[in-house]
């Protein structure tokens, strides 16, 4: 079972590292989770001894073929041999009485915006979503306002979560080596939305046209979707710099904006 570049894979075959994610995931008997991707099963090998089911999803189907040779007597795992952005996610079957998955995922780094985006659509199945990301891209989750990776997929992620960076992964746990480390983060997802909003739509709507061209100010950016006066008189009216940029705006002052339009 090698891994195929094509689907960007890389397996983690440092065992070390292995146990420390199962260690930071604090599972129990009483958990369900989704892997995606378990590749060649290393991670899924320390699941089904510590969750009480697991369902795993592996679009490659040599590596499918491999996960059923390996572990197709195990009672606890359903191996689904699917892509993760087309299942239907709100059918899978848990332990019952609507407990909440844990989600555990390897994932390509190509992939990983519509992924998260696609988990946190069902957010309201899943209690903790636990990620090997490029570090990169991990940071952009934690990232707060006035740093530079600080932007609108950073704002998504807090607004329906509570991200974590566990810890940094070397390059050289992986097969293929990738270029960059790694690292695993914590998507905790929250009950309600970090802030409140009338309009979720708008609110995005908002951040989005904010950094699209993040260098500029945001009364420009956001004037390409309202009069530019109008732009204009709000900032001016929630007591804010005309002068300010989207990466100077937090989570709640998007959400004044996005109010004053709704």
């Amino acid at each position: 079972m090698k891994p195929r570049k094509s689907l960007g894979q890389n397996f983690l075959i440092d065992k070390n590292i292995q146990s420390k994610i199962i260690r930071a995931c604090n599972l129990s008997g009483n958990d369900t989770v989704l892997e995606i991707g378990p590749g060649r099963g290393e991670i899924t090998q320390y699941l089904l001894e510590q969750a009480g089911y697991v369902i795993a999803v592996e679009i490659d189907n040599n590596l499918y073929q491999g996960l059923i040779e390996r572990f197709g007597s195990f009672k606890n795992l359903e191996l689904l041999n699917a892509d993760i952005l087309k299942l239907s996610l709100s059918g899978l079957r848990g332990l019952g009485g609507g407990k909440k998955f844990k989600v555990i995922a390897n994932i390509p780094y190509y992939i990983t915006t519509p992924i998260i985006a696609r988990l946190l659509s069902h957010g309201s199945l899943f209690s903790e979503i636990y990620l090997t990301l490029q570090k990169e891209f991990a940071e952009r989750l934690t990232a707060g306002p006035g740093t530079k990776d600080y932007g609108a997929f950073s704002c998504f992620a807090q607004f329906y979560t509570k991200p974590k960076l566990i810890f940094t992964i070397s390059s050289s746990a992986f097969w293929p080596r990738p270029k960059v480390d790694s690292c695993l983060a914590r998507l905790e997802i929250l009950d309600e939305p970090s802030v409140k909003v009338k309009d979720e739509g708008m609110f995005f709507k908002i951040i989005r046209a904010g950094f699209n061209q993040r260098r500029k100010l945001f009364k420009n950016n956001l004037s390409r979707i309202f009069p530019q006066p109008k732009a204009a008189s709000c900032l001016s009216k929630l007591g804010l710099d005309e002068k300010v940029r989207a990466e100077d705006l937090c989570l709640s002052d998007f959400a004044r904006i996005a109010d004053y339009f709704t």
